[in-house]
């Protein structure tokens, strides 16, 4: 993984965070419950806290930390989007409950990730 590429990957990580942020908060408010809104919020916070680290590892970038950014790059994948895809299909009648097992695997990325971190620093 290259410096350019996790950068962009921040990039799009975050302004994706902001939009989905917004659009939960603005458009699904009425359409979610307070439950749904809480686990939609928290796909977006985990997000955006994994694409600012994603930005420091890329504008600080050491090669010891690609597994680490590949970590957060999977791990929002499955932990934020499935989170998503699980509200906003329950949201609207039809919940994917196949997506129920990934977020925590997506959460083990993100741990793996600090893990790895953690090792490469000690």
């Amino acid at each position: 993984m290259s410096q350019e590429l996790t950068i962009g990957f921040a990039a799009l990580f975050g302004m994706l965070a902001i939009i989905f942020g917004a659009f939960g908060a603005h458009a699904l408010k009425k359409k979610l419950t307070t439950e749904q809104l809480a686990s939609f919020e928290t796909g977006v916070k985990y997000q955006m806290y994994h694409a600012i680290v994603l930005l420091v590892l890329g504008s600080t970038y050491q090669v010891q930390y690609t597994n680490t950014i590949y970590c957060f790059i999977v791990g929002i994948f499955l932990f934020s989007f499935s989170i998503y895809g699980l509200v906003l299909s329950d949201a609207f009648g039809k919940k994917l409950k196949v997506l129920g097992p990934i977020t925590p695997i997506g959460g083990l990325f993100f741990v793996a990730g600090w893990l790895l971190i953690f090792v490469n620093t000690i």
